[in-house]
Order: C-alpha cells, then sequence, then structure tokens
C-alpha cells in the first residue's frame, strides 16, 4: 500500500484550468463513489478550494494509482492531456505526507500563512468520514495535518497577521486605485463606489478588510435577500445596502469597484452585460471564485479593468519575502509531524508478525487451559473455571507486551525487519507474504 497524492494548484496551473478542475460539495459524493471504483484505490478524500484540487489516496501500486486518478480527473474535467496533465503534480509515501502537512500549514498557499486553508482541509476530512471513504491510514494521515496545522500556528508566528485570499484581493484594489494615481502606493478605499457580490464566507472577509481600508457604504448582492441581511447585521458600523442578484445591472451601473465571490459554475458577468449597461468612466471587477464569476472576454472592454485570482500574485509579491521568513520557523515542526507519521506507518509492518505469535500463543493457552480444567473434574466452580481463564490471559498478555512494545517503537526499517525475523524463527511463525503485503 502506498500514500499518493494526485492535484493541481495555483503554483501548477491558471485559473483558467482549475476551474474546469473544482468539485462543488453536492458532486463529492458521485466523485468518491466514482474514484472507489478504482480497483487500486483503497481510501481516498478530496480538498477542492479556489486555488486547488488535490485527490488523497491509499493505493495498491503507485504508478498505476495515479495514471486511474489521473484518468479520473481527465473524465471530469473534458480537458485532454495535452491542455490537463502538464498541470499536474503527484507524491508518493514521504512526499505525499510532507505535502499535505505543508498544505494544512499554509505554507503552500497562495499566500503563506492563510488561516482558510486549515478549515478546508477540516472540511476534506468531515467529508471523506461522512461519506465513509476513508480508512484507518487517510484517517489518521489527514487529522494528523489538521493537528499541524493547528500546532503551526500556536507554536510560530506564521499565523499572526496572515492575510487571506479576500484581504489580498482588497489590497489589489487599492494597488490599482494608487496606479491610476500615478503612484505605487496603497490608497484608501473612502470614494470607492463598492458593491459585492456574493454573501458566503469570503464575502464575509471581503466586508471586514474593505471596512478596515476605509469603505464605510457598499451594495450587498445575493440570491436570497435573508442571508444577505443576516451578513450586513454583523456589520454595523457598515453602511450596507442589501440587493437582490436581479438587481446586478441597475448595482453594475452604479459602482466604481465590484467583487464577486459566488457557489456559481458559470460566470455571472460578461462582456455582453456590460457593454448593455450605463457605466461609470472606470469600472474596477474584482473576482475571486472560482469556477470564475466573471468571464475573461470582460477585459477587451474599454473603461472596464478586470482581475481574477491568479492576479493576486501582484500584491502577494509585496508581502512574500518577510513571511517565507517566518515559514523558516515552521519547517521544523512540519518534518517532526511527519517523521512521527511515518514511524507509525513503518510500525505497521509488524503488526501481521505480532498477530500471528498472538494467535498461536493464544491456542497454546486454550489448549493448555482445556487440558488442566478436565483434569480438575466437576468439583471445579464456574467461579473458578472464570479465574484460571482470566490468569492465563493475564500471562500471554504479560509475555507480549515487551515485544510487542518493542516491534513498535520507533526505529529503523532494516532493525525493524531483523526483529521481526528474529521473532519469526524463534516462534516458528508463518506470516503469509498476502499478510505483510496488506502493509507495505
Amino acid at each position: 500500500m502506498h500514500i499518493a497524492v494526485v492535484g493541481l494548484s495555483h503554483r501548477t496551473a491558471p485559473v483558467e484550468v482549475r476551474e474546469k478542475l473544482s468539485i462543488p460539495e453536492e458532486l463529492i459524493e458521485k466523485s468518491f463513489y466514482d474514484l472507489k471504483k478504482i480497483d487500486q484505490i483503497l481510501e481516498v478524500s478530496v480538498l477542492s478550494t479556489c486555488n486547488r484540487l488535490e485527490i488523497y489516496c491509499l493505493v495498491k501500486e503507485p504508478q498505476i494509482g495515479i495514471d486511474a486518478i489521473k484518468g479520473f480527473l481527465l473524465e471530469y474535467s473534458n480537458l485532454d492531456e495535452e491542455s490537463l496533465f502538464p498541470h499536474l503534480f503527484n507524491f508518493v509515501q514521504e512526499k505525499a505526507v510532507s505535502h499535505v502537512m505543508r498544505v494544512a500549514a499554509g505554507l503552500d498557499s497562495l499566500v503563506i500563512g492563510e488561516g482558510q486553508i486549515l478549515s478546508q482541509v477540516k472540511k476534506m476530512v468531515r467529508l471523506g468520514q461522512d461519506h465513509q471513504s476513508m480508512g484507518p491510514i487517510l484517517n489518521r494521515l489527514l487529522t494528523q495535518a489538521v493537528s499541524t496545522g493547528k500546532r503551526v500556528r500556536s507554536e510560530t508566528n506564521l499565523g499572526s497577521g496572515a492575510v487571506s485570499i479576500s484581504s489580498a484581493a482588497v489590497e489589489l484594489a487599492q494597488l490599482k486605485l494608487g496606479q491610476t494615481q500615478g503612484t505605487d502606493q496603497l490608497m484608501s478605499l473612502e470614494i470607492e463606489k463598492v458593491t459585492v457580490v456574493g454573501a458566503g464566507r469570503m464575502s464575509r472577509l471581503l466586508l471586514q478588510h474593505l471596512q478596515s481600508k476605509g469603505c464605510s457604504s457598499l451594495i450587498l448582492i445575493n440570491r436570497t435577500r435573508k442571508r444577505a441581511e443576516e451578513l450586513a447585521t454583523d456589520f454595523p458600523s457598515l453602511k450596507i445596502e442589501c440587493r437582490l442578484i436581479n438587481e446586478l445591472d441597475e448595482c453594475l451601473s452604479l459602482s466604481t469597484l465590484v467583487f464577486t465571490s459566488t457557489a456559481s459554475n458559470e460566470p455571472i458577468i460578461d462582456a455582453e452585460r456590460l457593454i448593455n449597461i450605463d457605466r461609470k468612466p472606470l469600472l474596477r471587477l474584482i473576482d475571486i471564485g472560482v469556477p470564475r464569476n466573471i468571464s475573461s472576454d470582460t477585459k477587451s472592454i474599454n473603461g472596464v479593468e478586470s482581475h481574477d485570482v491568479d492576479d493576486l500574485q501582484e500584491v502577494v509579491a509585496r508581502n512574500q519575502e518577510a513571511r517565507q521568513k517566518l515559514a523558516l520557523e515552521a519547517e521544523g515542526l512540519i518534518e517532526e509531524e511527519c517523521r512521527l507519521f511515518l514511524e507509525w506507518w513503518d510500525s505497521l509492518a509488524a503488526v501481521p508478525t505480532i498477530n500471528c505469535l498472538r494467535s498461536g500463543l493464544e491456542s497454546i493457552r486454550k489448549e493448555e487451559l482445556q487440558k488442566a480444567l478436565s483434569r480438575m473434574g466437576p468439583d471445579f466452580s464456574a467461579r473458578e473455571r472464570k479465574v484460571v481463564e482470566a490468569l492465563s490471559k493475564g500471562i500471554i498478555n504479560k509475555i507480549l507486551h515487551t515485544p510487542v512494545t518493542k516491534l513498535r517503537a520507533p526505529q529503523s526499517r532494516n532493525e525493524r525487519r531483523d526483529s521481526l525475523d528474529v521473532i519469526e524463527k524463534l516462534f516458528n511463525l508463518e506470516v503469509s507474504s498476502s499478510q505483510k503485503e496488506q502493509t507495505k
């Protein structure tokens, strides 16, 4: 058995490819079903965010399993091999373990140390558990990844002042506003006519950062007014006008700055829509949705400045050097957590031998106990029989305790294999190759 991860991220693929691989929650169950149908895949879970799609699996054979996952992604995305495969990465075993730990810690994020990825990894664990697609190996790995992410944030300075995709989007708006005024500085958004489309978690973060950057009023658009109003009540000092999505055209005509973050699988703003409305002399659109909420054809319209999540690199790069230094504090913790998991993984190699040893001693115990009880005759009470049986079990457990503890203790693979060989020879154990293969 081998742990493998196959996927793509903002580091390997542009947004137009990533949006083809986004798996919404309503399709997760079918995706798990399709993946579990693959003979090579024993356990599976999926991490799908605006910046990455990663499939974590326990597979029988690494390359065959990886090829099978690539086949699933090819079919799901409706892309051809030339368009998809160059953007995919894959890791096996130690590298796969290290990768998920770094992802959960925020070290692989667009914004190093951003906190939202940890909740997304938690969600991946929950979905895998809810749909029973994970077994003991992935459950252990991904649960430990979550605890590693928490540990990095509590024991290092990486999480302090960490920014999110939403705050980077607001900072991009400030930077672009400054550039239109001939400066490379971040400008206040006080005079901007702002509209936010969507009322989910990303929009909540947008409102927080907009308020902190000088925005005092905005329009909040959502498909349902109730959800927009519930979000608005959490920002009493920010003047928020709630509108429905069918009022989008009017809001676009009133705005100079529009942020979009919805769950729509198709663009809700395109060139045709913008051409047919009266607009301000300059309309700046910033889309942090994946799949994209704003069509790429909007960039061709005069007076419209359109940006997507890949454009956030411009502002992220301004702060990245300082955050890279903070990330070094976390690398040691990541290495330690990887070592702990891999030691546990290696200890599984001892399980077939331990089970075989326990089974052999249990057979001897039962056989000798039965002989003793038959000699005791009918005068031996049921209570006394239970006491003697408990005594025999206790003796076996005491005998097994030290060798089992030693076999499971952290050690090199060669040392563990030597110890297992000695136990198997001394006790004449026959551990089948199929039993051993299940723990590799």
